[in-house]
C-alpha cells in the first residue's frame, strides 16, 4: 500500500450565507489551495457543516453526477427540474446534471452535516444527456454488521444509487479497538475523510495513522487487503475509484 495523509490545513475551506455553512474540502476546485485536486473521476468533495440553518442561493451544474450524503440534521433540495427532496440522516441525493440545470439548496439543524461528492463520468456524453435528480432513503442502502462496528454501502456493490461511474462508496464505523478489512485492487485509488475518531489503516506492513478530520489517499501496485484499526471510535467516509475510468477527463488539472 502506497498512501498519504492530508491533514485540515492542507485541505480548503469555504462558507455560504455569510458563514451559516462551513466547508472543509479534502478535494478542492482549482486554486481553492487544496493539496489534492483530482483522484481519476474522483472531482471534489465537500464535508459541510451547518449549526443551526443555512442556505445556498440557487446556482447551475452541468455534466457531473453529484452525491449528497447527509450524516445528521436535515437537507432540503430544489431544483429547475421540479425535484423539490428533503434528506434527514443517511439519505442521499443524486443528481446528473447533464445539459445542464440549477439547484438551491438548505441546511437545517441542529447541527447539520455531510458530504457532497462530485464524480466525472465522460463529460461529452453527459452533457448531451437530460439532467435528473433521485433520492434515496437511508432504509435503502445495505449495511453489514461486523465485531464493534458497521459497513454501510452507499455506491456499489447492492447500494441502489445509480451512477454511470465504476464507484464504491462506503461509511464505515468502528467503535475503539475494532477493526474492520477493505479490498483494494490494483488499478484503484482509495480516498478516506475521518469524520470521526483516530486510528490507522494498515497494509503489507506498511501503516498510515490519521485524526479525525484527515483525509488519507491510497493506492497499491497489486491486490491487497486493507485493515482500518479503530483506536477512538471511528467513522470513515471511504470512496474507491479506478486510476483511469476507461475515457478523458476533460476537465483534469496540474
Amino acid at each position: 500500500m502506497i498512501g498519504n495523509v492530508y491533514p485540515p490545513e492542507k485541505q480548503s475551506t469555504g462558507s455560504y450565507d455569510g458563514g451559516r455553512i462551513t466547508e472543509q474540502k479534502p478535494i478542492g476546485l482549482s486554486g481553492e489551495g487544496s493539496a489534492v485536486t483530482r483522484i481519476g473521476p474522483l472531482f471534489y468533495w465537500s464535508w459541510f457543516r451547518s449549526p443551526i440553518e443555512g442556505y445556498v442561493a440557487s446556482h447551475p451544474h452541468q455534466g457531473f453526477e453529484i452525491v449528497t450524503y447527509m450524516i445528521q440534521g436535515k437537507g432540503v433540495h430544489k431544483d429547475s427540474q421540479g425535484t423539490n427532496s428533503e434528506l434527514g440522516p443517511g439519505g442521499v441525493l443524486l443528481m446528473r446534471a447533464g445539459s445542464g440545470l440549477t439547484h438551491e439548496e438548505r441546511l437545517t439543524g441542529p447541527g447539520a452535516e455531510g458530504v457532497q461528492i462530485w464524480f466525472e463520468p465522460y463529460l461529452r456524453d453527459s452533457l448531451k444527456q437530460n439532467p435528473a435528480c433521485r433520492q434515496y432513503r437511508p432504509d435503502s442502502f445495505p449495511v453489514t454488521r461486523i465485531q464493534g462496528g458497521l459497513i454501510k454501502t452507499i455506491i456499489g456493490g447492492f447500494a441502489p444509487t445509480d451512477l454511470s461511474i465504476d464507484v464504491r462508496m462506503l461509511d464505515i464505523q468502528l467503535l475503539a479497538g475494532n477493526e474492520a478489512h477493505y479490498e483494494l485492487k490494483s488499478g484503484r485509488r482509495v480516498a478516506a475523510l475521518a469524520v470521526r475518531g483516530e486510528g490507522s489503516f494498515i497494509a503489507d506492513g506498511t501503516s498510515l495513522s490519521f485524526l479525525h478530520r484527515d483525509f488519507m489517499v491510497m493506492d497499491t501496485k497489486q491486490d491487497e487487503r486493507i485493515s482500518l484499526k479503530a483506536q477512538a471510535n471511528v467513522r470513515i467516509i471511504l470512496i474507491d475509484v479506478p486510476e483511469n475510468p476507461g475515457y478523458p477527463l476533460y476537465s483534469k488539472r496540474p
